[in-house]
């Protein structure tokens, strides 16, 4: 394999970094929290909620994990966003945009199979992909639960009620609900 260049390296490396600053907004928003989980916080344990649950499923692990890491990748650019700040339409463009300039800088194979992987798990089309959007959604239900033991003031309602949406994964549906 041939490397572009350890700048282009260094840079997408650099841009990825970002996700460890990029707070998630929600916990700003709703919870008036100064210090909450980055994005970087919330995919790690994204891609191990996915292995496990690939593993425990006989999906692609391998796959499931990657998908797992790419999944707000993007957001590095971009940033963080809550539902109903962009519409459908502005989110998924800025996304596509971002995820293209993060990815322009590694070879072209491994930047073309990481974008298929990423726009797999964005049209939802695989049970990888489907199963990635679950454990996003149980990820949330985690932090929700861990935010309310920490304060019990804290009001994560919301929250949970965002993670049951769209949510038709019996089992990962059941461990919100005994999360909530």
């Amino acid at each position: 394999m041939v490397v572009k260049s350890s700048n282009g390296m260094v840079r997408f490396f650099e841009r990825a970094g970002r996700l460890k600053l990029e707070p998630r907004r929600g916990w700003v928003l709703k919870l008036g929290m100064k210090d909450p989980e980055s994005v970087a916080d919330h995919s790690y344990r994204v891609a191990l909620l996915a292995m496990v649950y690939a593993d425990l499923r006989g999906l692609d692990a391998a796959k499931v994990v990657k998908m797992a890491l790419l999944h707000d990748l993007p957001e590095a650019l971009v940033g963080d966003s809550v539902p109903g700040e962009r519409t459908r339409t502005e989110k998924r463009r800025g996304e596509e945009a971002a995820m293209r300039r993060m990815l322009k800088d590694l070879p072209k194979d491994i930047s073309r199979r990481y974008s298929s992987i990423w726009e797999e798990y964005e049209e939802g089309v695989s049970e990888e992909a489907r199963l990635v959007k679950h454990v996003d959604k149980l990820e949330l239900a985690l932090q929700a639960r861990e935010y309310r033991m920490a304060d019990r003031g804290n009001d994560v309602s919301d929250f949970f009620a965002s993670a049951r949406k769209g949510l038709d994964d019996a089992d990962i549906l059941r461990m919100v609900e005994g999360l909530a």
